[in-house]
């Protein structure tokens, strides 16, 4: 029954994303389950600020403000744990890596914890707790104020210490991806940490499940062709696949186990 709700919430938010509202009796008659199954299912989104309920149904949460970090860990479980194990393959021992703030980021770091001689430097407290008992894996903690939203330390100090670095790999997530190749976020500090991660890094990888495409969000981090692979579960824009191409940007789909 668990899985029949979480598979339910998972088709929900993908035609909410798509459309920006959704009712209930449309939901009920797509997805063949009772007009009360619906509405359950829409508070529990909404509990877990994934969807706004208005009368009759939800829209998708505003393109100003990002989804709680909590909430953003359940979405795309799965595809964010199948892209951490494949930027993890792309990372060989005895590498130092950038690792920024993400839920995406964090399944990579997990990804990564059993492995060996490794350099890690983050801004990601998350981060740190996944890696920082292998004694093979040396651990870097960015200096800077902590936001208590995420555990992400970010700032001028922590852009100024990013800066001490030149690292082989930075892994870099982002909350939104135009078609034209912009990348995107929400926190003015956070993005400024990213940029410093990418000019710092002699590869660059940023992990974004498709469900970062065409989302809406107000603070530019950069552009797709300052990565040099972008790992997704599922490339479905055919424009950004060409600016990939134009850019020389490898894409890398990482399939999703049930």
């Amino acid at each position: 029954m668990a899985g029949a709700v979480a598979d339910r919430h998972k088709a929900i938010l993908e035609i909410a994303r798509q459309t920006g509202k959704v009712t209930v009796d449309f939901l009920a008659e797509r997805l063949d389950v009772t007009p009360q199954t619906i509405r359950k299912d829409l508070n529990d989104l909404s509990a877990d600020s994934l969807l706004a309920r208005v009368h009759g149904g939800a829209v998708i949460t505003s393109g100003i403000d990002n989804l709680a970090y909590e909430a953003r860990r359940v979405l795309a479980k799965a595809e964010k744990q199948a892209i951490g194990e494949v930027v993890a393959g792309l990372i060989p021992d005895k590498a130092s890596i950038f690792i920024n703030i993400g839920t995406t980021t964090e399944e990579v770091a997990r990804a990564l914890a059993t492995r060996r001689k490794l350099l890690v430097i983050t801004n990601n407290l998350n981060v740190v707790d996944l890696l920082y008992r292998n004694p093979d894996i040396e651990v870097i903690v960015v200096g800077g104020r902590v936001r208590q939203l995420d555990r992400a330390s970010v700032g001028a100090f922590a852009v100024e210490f990013i800066k001490s670095f030149k690292v082989d790999f930075a892994i870099i997530g982002a909350s939104a991806i135009d078609e034209d190749g912009t990348l995107l976020d929400f926190d003015m500090n956070e993005v400024q940490v990213s940029q410093a991660i990418i000019h710092n890094a002699r590869q660059v990888i940023l992990a974004a499940d498709s469900s970062k495409l065409g989302r809406p969000a107000p603070v530019r981090i950069g552009h797709i062709s300052e990565v040099d692979v972008f790992a997704t579960d599922h490339m479905s824009s055919p424009a950004l696949a060409a600016v990939c191409e134009a850019h020389g940007v490898r894409i890398v789909e990482a399939a999703a186990t049930a």
